[in-house]
């Protein structure tokens, strides 16, 4: 769902960032109260394996892909919507300047869509869908994954009134286009984000919050990370992504081609020239590592004095 430059107006791109500007601040500021020492190193462990899932995109029908967006994800793990969206806006914001994925200029875009709408939404109805269920903690996997998968529908036609107003694609095709597609990449959402929880409930609740257990350690997060992005990342479906294949089926994909805006980096579309698989294995490590180091300076940026 990563829009690429080209994709969206100037006048939508420069609202959509001021939007994601407003929320990115504040974000910053009521973030405090969920980063304490014991807390801060969950934030750059679940922005790197957020960064390193979203590089293995997963196949759906009609050949697309999709990949894990992880906003409810963040959110549930760090405890607060805040400190998901600032989890969420870092991997964009790396994503988009070191491995030119999602343009520079839809930058405000793709982070109002995610890491603002899809977070949020998820958050929401995970609450929602918590007290309906009784509160019984089990039963949180369950619920997060089936608000992980919503949230990737309303993302989606949030994107799709983007592109709409943007005089991209009529609002009568690109809207059923973009929500019908994302369905079938929200199951796979659900599943991750139910799975995940699930795992770190029974085998790390440290890392979960509201738990009292002292940190374990970071050799198995670590070694996941590195596994997921230097290895399994490989095995990453070809196909092309919801918003590439509606873009494809209605006729606006060379939009992209036509502008495209991109910082000078060597590791652009996750791999360096002339090493192959290794070379995308190699950037999956390396944006693992910045993606861990950005969220972990941010914690401790926003980590009140006394904690």
């Amino acid at each position: 769902m990563h829009i690429p430059d080209g994709f969206v107006s100037l006048p939508v791109a420069a609202a959509t960032g001021l939007a994601s500007m407003v929320g990115l601040g504040i974000a910053l500021g009521r973030s405090q109260d969920a980063f304490g020492i014991r807390r801060a190193p969950v934030l750059g462990l679940t922005t790197a394996f957020i960064f390193a899932a979203q590089m293995i995109n997963f196949p759906v029908a009609g050949g697309t892909s999709g990949h894990l967006l992880g906003g409810t994800l963040a959110a549930i793990t760090l405890g607060s919507p805040w400190a998901g969206t600032l989890c969420i806006a870092t991997v964009l914001i790396i994503q988009a300047v070191l491995f030119a994925d999602g343009g520079i200029t839809a930058l405000g875009a793709n982070i109002f869509n995610m890491a603002l709408i899809g977070v949020w939404v998820g958050w929401g109805l995970t609450q929602t869908l918590q007290r309906l269920f009784g509160g019984h903690r089990g039963r949180l996997p369950v619920a997060a994954g089936i608000a992980a998968g919503i949230s990737i529908v309303v993302a989606a036609v949030a994107c799709a009134i983007e592109l709409a107003l943007s005089g991209t694609a009529p609002p009568l095709l690109v809207l059923p286009a973009m929500a019908g597609v994302h369905i079938l990449i929200g199951v796979g959402e659900g599943l991750i984000t139910g799975g995940v929880l699930a795992y770190l409930a029974t085998a790390r609740p440290d890392l979960l919050p509201g738990n009292q257990e002292q940190f374990k350690g970071w050799v198995v997060p670590v070694v996941s990370i590195f596994l997921i992005a230097g290895v399994l990342s490989l095995a990453a479906s070809a196909s092309p992504d919801g918003l590439e294949r509606v873009a494809e089926n209605l006729g606006f994909i060379k939009l992209a081609e036509n502008v495209r805006v991109q910082v000078p980096t060597p590791l652009a579309d996750y791999g360096i020239e002339g090493l192959g698989l290794i070379g995308t294995s190699i950037a999956g490590i390396v944006g693992s590592i910045v993606c861990f180091g950005v969220a972990f300076g941010i914690a401790q940026l926003v980590r009140p004095n006394n904690a």
